[in-house]
């Protein structure tokens, strides 16, 4: 009998533990663990900008001592001392749709790494205009066909006109750097700074004792320079610029005479105020 009962109370047991439902565990949702995000692949993440834009100057320049030299098919070897020279705007042009490169304008392309650091590389081309100021007194020295010179003079345009206006022009590839200063969603402010150098792609009109000359474009010296300025970028698309550049020029192969060849050659320096506006492309 009492194995009987043993034997009933065991199969009951076993019986129990068949049909009892599993415990489930309660996971604590504040301390399960947050799945990891994948890595962006590299074809979706932000490459930069590329951007353009279009603007215009006024300019400013250091007076130069300018040297005439043709001892080839002329005679004469004669340096301007401190000369004064002007730009040359011609803003009257700029409301004319065919004539926007006539005043003096700056075009600039360039690319914006997508990093912490806002830099970028960029090329522009500054075409400023460059005129000695004619009638004004400036001491000449030297040897002009034969005759040596040594005092003031009045130099008049039978004499020497000399102009770069078409014009004194900048290819330059320049660093950037941006600092953000304020940025509201769709409306941001920057400070930019560029330093850069290249060559001087320019066009001279020029007239020495009766004998002119014009152009053509060619290879006339170099030029390094850097700026500062603020860019308003406005829905992202878009920007406007101002600069102030200064630049340091050096020419050393501008043509004089009709057979080109005579040779001009000063430094001076220059001031840029440039306004531009331009639009950004993300890549």
């Amino acid at each position: 009998m009492r194995f009987f009962l043993l034997l009933s109370g065991l199969a009951l047991g076993l019986a129990g533990a068949a049909f009892a439902q599993p415990i489930v565990p309660v996971i604590d949702p504040i301390a399960a663990p947050v799945p990891s995000t994948a890595p962006i692949p590299p074809e979706l993440k932000p490459h930069g900008s590329i951007y353009f834009s279009w603007g215009y100057n006024r300019d400013w320049y250091s007076r130069s001592d300018i040297r005439f030299k043709n001892t080839t098919t002329d005679n004469y070897d004669f340096t301007f001392l401190h000369a004064h020279a002007s730009d040359k705007p011609d803003f009257k042009d700029f409301w004319r749709f065919n004539s926007w490169t006539i005043p003096q304008y700056d075009m600039t392309l360039g690319y914006l790494f997508h990093d912490k650091h806002n830099l970028g590389i960029e090329v522009s081309w500054n075409h400023l205009k460059y005129v000695v100021d004619d009638n004004q007194v400036i001491h000449v020295q030297g040897n002009i066909r034969g005759h040596y010179i040594d005092k003031d003079t009045l130099v008049t345009p039978d004499f020497v006109h000399l102009q770069h206006t078409n014009g004194n022009n900048y290819l330059m590839v320049n660093l950037v750097k941006h600092q953000v200063l304020w940025d509201r969603h769709l409306f941001k402010v920057s400070a930019v700074g560029k330093v850069g150098a290249g060559p001087m792609i320019s066009y001279t009109i020029s007239t020495v004792l009766g004998n002119h000359q014009e152009g053509p474009f060619h290879y006339h010296g170099f030029v390094a320079g850097g700026s500062v300025g603020l860019k308003a970028d406005v829905l992202r698309y878009f920007f406007l610029q101002t600069d102030i550049q200064g630049a340091f020029a050096d020419y050393t192969n501008t043509y004089l005479g009709d057979d080109r060849v005579g040779r001009a050659t000063h430094v001076f320096g220059s001031i840029q105020a440039i306004w531009a506006f331009g639009f950004n492309v993300p890549l």
